[in-house]
């Protein structure tokens, strides 16, 4: 067992001799963050393998033949593109016919790089509302260094160029959509009265054509200690709805329908509602716990539901409910689309994908399973909500990514695109095995191996395990060169707390019960030992932001299990996290640090305060970025510092300046930093370091 240095949330700014890490651009932290990359630099790029590394991540990140991946509207194709002379990217089209072909014609509409060296910023484009129903205006999104926080311009794409006078907001974690030609629906986050605990927009407001924002309407707000509050507009065919939301937490939520007259009426829909849409005058919906609605129908969590949206709106009533979908076991919803006529289910059935398609008549809904390929991870890559063009990708871990099109709501389809092979596959081999966790419950994990295997070799095993999100089966040329080809494993965890078995899942990890998540994670570390695919010496682990804290948790939990920890993008002191903005936005995921007994089961396990001297702690690597304005990067910075205090010389930080919490924009540091990682990775379970 590890020693915590501190046992409680009381006195703790006193007790953190690294709170001054937390200071974002603070000289002095920064001056560390500085000498700390200098170090790691010299470590990981000093190595004689790293530059082909680099060099070989960049090209596969840049290839000119990486799949185009897009989204029709009005028979163009929409697709943002980055490669080695497009750094920042180009937003750009095509025509559907020519997409299908295998050198589309494609017509830039921003070209990003001459726009920031224009103006001296290195725009990261963050997307567009586009205003029906011709859809050549747009409200465009900029990062001005990859963060969340965006500004926002409007622009033609017709004349490729801002409009002038035209709407403009400067950045900020502030939504924009269009009610009609002259009115943009903001969702304010510029001030602070603006701002929920969270950072994110508390206010709605109808901001006019020709007024300054600062006189805009407001027509809805959330409380303070909400998530977030936010205004869209859906179509159903050519019926508009103005949709506004209050978001309590991460899967709770209040919506409401705003009248022509102005009326706001809340849709009494449970408060955990998932996965809704409007389709042909239905309102689909999901539920996260089960629900019975005002004529007894039982709503279940994995089924999907629907009620007649106009009559309620006509008449304040549900009427009957109808069943979509019914619940199966271990087959859970990963979304839904639609398209004008037709509604696209997205399922996973025991981590693997498939797509059902729906119809609604008088007598009710119809269901037909897509013609896909099977066995694989199946995505939805867009749906035409004003036509009938569908696309869906296909990919495994041994299997590039394809594109599968149809132009008639998947009657018929088409692959268009491949993906060239990144790696020799051929010696490889994908299974699917399952561990038995410290509470008995059964695991599921894939591994990713030499079919020839016959010793323990280096395995990288993966995790995330939170917030609803599955880790699904994915083709990654970077992993497959990097280190699959050098005849390591790659291994992916299916941990309680993701979204992999639906909410029931995700529920069983969730804040006092997280220790699940973190057992479960063990438990397939120990069953790859037992099955002979690693030993400790040899196996590492990694994760990013929620992963970032389970590959944190397994460090200081169980330093005995693993040879390597990669910790990307963390939370590790689950103590302040709440202090560190947009941190409680996360509350219902993790707890309250402010309540004794939430603050219990934080302390019980927050790995910042486990740091043990005495421990025999593997290499650890932190990453972070000092853009990243969702995960802040005092977490990655202090446990570094408190690591490097307490004797363990081999921690490494390496602080990215830009890119955010996702490492959007320029490809060249996002390679470099993949390439650090496998060159890490190798020289630890080798023990070469």
């Amino acid at each position: 067992m590890t020693k915590p240095i501190t046992k409680g949330q009381p006195n703790l700014a006193a007790e953190d001799p690294f709170l001054w890490l937390e200071d974002r651009t603070g000289k002095q932290a920064l001056d560390w963050v500085h000498r700390q990359n200098e170090v790691t630099v010299a470590e990981l790029q000093g190595d004689p393998s790293f530059q082909a590394s680099f060099e070989t991540a960049l090209d596969l990140m840049t290839a000119e033949d990486n799949i185009a991946v897009g989204s029709a509207l009005r028979g163009h194709v929409y697709n943002f593109w980055q490669d080695k002379t497009n750094v920042l990217g180009l937003w750009r089209r095509t025509t559907v016919a020519s997409y299908k072909t295998e050198k589309p014609e494609w017509e830039t509409i921003i070209d990003f790089d001459i726009l920031s060296a224009k103006e001296g910023v290195k725009w990261v484009f963050s997307g567009a509302s586009r205003l029906y129903p011709d859809f050549s205006r747009c409200l465009l999104s900029l990062s001005p260094d990859g963060g969340d926080a965006s500004e926002m311009r409007e622009f033609d794409i017709e004349t490729k160029s801002f409009v002038e006078d035209g709407f403009r907001a400067p950045a900020s974690k502030s939504g924009f959509s269009w009610l009609d030609k002259d009115t943009v629906i903001v969702s304010a986050a510029f001030e602070e009265d603006e701002k929920t605990q969270s950072g994110y927009p508390r206010v709605v407001k109808l901001w006019k054509r020709g007024t300054s924002r600062g006189d805009a309407t407001p027509i809805f707000e959330a409380q303070k200690r909400d998530l977030a509050a936010g205004g869209s507009v859906e179509f159903d065919g050519d019926k508009r709805h103005v949709f506004l939301t209050r978001t309590l937490d991460f899967f709770a939520s209040h919506s409401f329908l705003r009248q022509p007259s102005g009326e706001v009426r809340r849709i009494p829909l449970p408060d955990d509602v998932t996965d809704t849409a409007v389709f042909r005058d239905q309102l689909v919906f999901g539920v996260r716990s089960s629900w019975t609605a005002p004529d007894g129908t039982r709503c279940r969590p994995d089924g999907l539901y629907s009620l007649d949206f106009e009559r309620w709106i006509e008449t304040d009533a549900f009427g009957p409910i109808k069943t979509v979908l019914e619940p199966a076991p271990r087959v859970s919803i990963a979304g839904i689309a639609r398209t004008q006529d037709r509604l696209f289910i997205n399922l996973m059935d025991n981590v693997r994908g498939k797509v059902v398609a729906c119809d609604r008549s008088d007598s009710g809904w119809s269901l037909k399973a897509v013609a896909l390929p099977e066995n694989g991870n199946v995505g939805i890559s867009h749906a035409e909500r004003f036509g009938s063009s569908v696309s869906f990708s296909f990919t495994d871990f041994l299997t590039p990514s394809s594109i599968i099109w149809s132009d008639d709501d998947a009657a018929t389809l088409a692959t268009v695109k491949s993906q060239p092979a990144r790696f020799d596959a051929s010696p490889l081999v994908s299974e699917q095995f399952e561990a038995r966790s410290k509470d008995g419950t059964v695991i599921p994990y894939f591994v990713v191996r030499r079919r020839d295997q016959e010793g323990p070799v280096p395995t990288l095993l993966y995790g995330y395990g939170g917030f609803e999100v599955p880790l699904l089966p994915g083709y990654a040329g970077v992993r497959g060169r990097l280190w699959l080809e050098k005849g390591n494993a790659y291994v992916q965890a299916n941990i309680r707390g993701g979204g992999e078995f639906g909410p029931n899942w995700h529920q069983a990890a969730l804040k006092a019960n997280r220790q699940n998540a973190f057992d479960d994670f063990a438990a397939i570390a120990q069953d790859l030992v037992k099955r002979g695919i690693a030993t400790p010496a040899t196996l590492g682990i990694q994760g990013g932001s929620n992963g970032g804290l389970l590959a944190g948790v397994s460090l200081t939990q169980h330093p005995e299990l693993f040879g390597a920890v990669i910790i990307d993008v963390p939370l590790l002191d689950m103590l302040r996290y709440t202090e560190l903005p947009p941190g409680s936005s996360w509350m219902a995921e993790y707890g309250d640090p402010a309540k004794p007994e939430e603050a219990a089961w934080l302390a019980a396990y927050s790995p910042y305060q486990h740091v043990d001297a005495d421990a025999a702690y593997p290499p650890v690597l932190l990453m972070t970025s000092t853009a990243d304005d969702r995960v802040h990067p005092g977490h990655a910075r202090k446990m570094a510092a408190r690591l490097q205090a307490a004797g363990h010389a081999k921690t490494l930080l390496f602080e990215e300046t830009e890119g955010g919490h996702g490492g959007r924009g320029d490809r060249r540091p996002q390679a470099a930093q993949a390439a650090m990682r496998y060159v890490f990775l190798q020289r630890a379970l080798t023990g070469a370091t």
